[in-house]
Parts: C-alpha cells; sequence; structure tokens
C-alpha cells in the first residue's frame, strides 16, 4: 500500500526557511527540485552510488537521493546554488574553469558541494582526493577534478579559507 499521507517537513535552504508538505518516502532531492526549484541537486542513478544529487546538510556532504525529504526535517540544506558566499563559489567555479574540469556539467554541482566541504574543513589533499571519489564523472575523469581542488587548496588561505 502507498503512503499518500502528507508530512509537514520545516527545513533552512540556502539561507532561507522551508515549510513543505510531503509524503513520508519522497526523496530530499525530488523536494528540493520540485517544490524548492532548486536546479544542481540532481537524480543520476537514484541509487547514491554517482553523487549528482549530493547536497550539504549541516555541514556534511550526502546523497540528496538517499534520504528522505521528512528526515531533514530542522536541518540546514546548503547546494551549489549558495555555496559559502559568492566570492568562494566564484573561486571554486573558476578553478574547475581553469583546469577544464567541467564537460557536459551534470556532475559538477555535486563536486563542487565536495569541494567547499574539503576547503571548509581544510582536508589534505590526499583526503580531498578520497572525498572526491564519492563522485561519479564519466566525461571528464578525476584528474582536472582533483587539478582544481589542489588548485583551490594551495590558495584557500587567500581566499579565507583557514590556513
Amino acid at each position: 500500500m502507498e503512503d499518500t499521507e502528507l508530512h509537514t517537513v520545516s527545513f533552512t535552504l540556502n539561507g532561507a526557511t522551508q515549510l513543505l508538505r510531503v509524503a513520508a518516502r519522497r526523496s530530499l532531492t525530488d523536494a528540493l527540485g520540485q517544490e524548492c526549484d532548486i536546479k544542481s541537486a540532481r537524480v543520476g542513478c537514484g541509487q547514491g552510488d554517482c553523487g549528482s544529487c549530493t547536497v550539504s546538510v549541516d555541514g556534511v556532504p550526502i546523497r540528496g537521493c538517499l534520504l528522505f525529504a521528512v528526515q531533514a526535517d530542522g536541518a540546514d540544506i546548503r547546494t551549489a546554488e549558495a555555496l559559502a558566499d559568492p566570492d568562494s563559489l566564484a573561486a571554486i567555479r573558476n578553478a574547475f574553469k581553469k583546469h577544464r574540469a567541467i564537460q557536459c556539467g551534470y556532475c559538477t554541482p555535486g563536486f563542487m558541494v565536495l569541494a567547499d566541504y574539503i576547503l571548509r574543513n581544510e582536508l589534505s589533499l590526499d583526503q580531498a582526493i578520497q572525498t572526491l571519489s564519492a563522485n561519479l564523472c564519466r566525461c571528464t575523469g578525476y584528474s582536472p577534478i582533483v587539478s582544481a581542488v589542489a588548485d583551490l587548496l594551495a590558495s584557500r588561505a587567500e581566499r579565507g579559507f583557514g590556513p
């Protein structure tokens, strides 16, 4: 039997409070896209394997397709549309562009969320590579993406990302 009962969910999305009515089994990615007009969190595989749906929930990157929207009640959610601040987002986009880490762009928002997490948590390059391996890219390959993040790590102090 299908659960058609709607549940009220409230969370902060990119700094703004959202109040939604969703079915218990509706994914966070679907709710963000259909109810909040978020374009960056995309359903790729729908099974948590590809990472195209990666968003930040309470500061931690998660697969939005594996989290039910009702589980995000009270959470602080950030998507690629509002990573950190405009200067930081520009730095990430510029590094990806400089290193040609974007081809079709389908996976790029998920990688940008991971890059922001890496920078905010002052991960080493080895830790960054491990973190980036959580997402799949079928066009670019990982070398340009790793180069972009390595560039960001090398210059993070200049941009206020820590030491």
